[in-house]
């Protein structure tokens, strides 16, 4: 029994292929997401690129987005909860 081919739910591949139909031009979308050095790199030291990359898009986010929801007071308190731990042994 074949298969069926998978439509990809990705919303800009679907608009892609939209314009492209429309105007006549069909052009192939292509992946390039394996092409960046940070994913090379990580090929290179046996990680999984796609962890690589999800761990990158949220890294990137994640520290900007906590700074800003956090308020003045809060973060004093964390920044001295640090400068305890790090200088408590010394």
């Amino acid at each position: 029994m074949d298969k069926k081919k998978r439509k990809t739910s990705d919303i800009n591949l679907i608009a892609s292929s939209i314009v492209s139909q429309a105007t006549g031009q069909l052009v192939k979308p292509t992946d390039n997401l394996f092409d960046s050095e940070i994913v090379q790199k990580a090929i290179a030291e046996g990680k999984d690129p796609l962890a690589v990359l999800l761990g990158q898009r949220g890294g990137l986010k994640g520290g900007k987005a906590r700074a800003e929801s956090l308020s003045a007071k809060k973060r004093k308190e964390i920044a001295q909860k640090a400068a305890k731990a790090r200088w408590s042994s010394k």
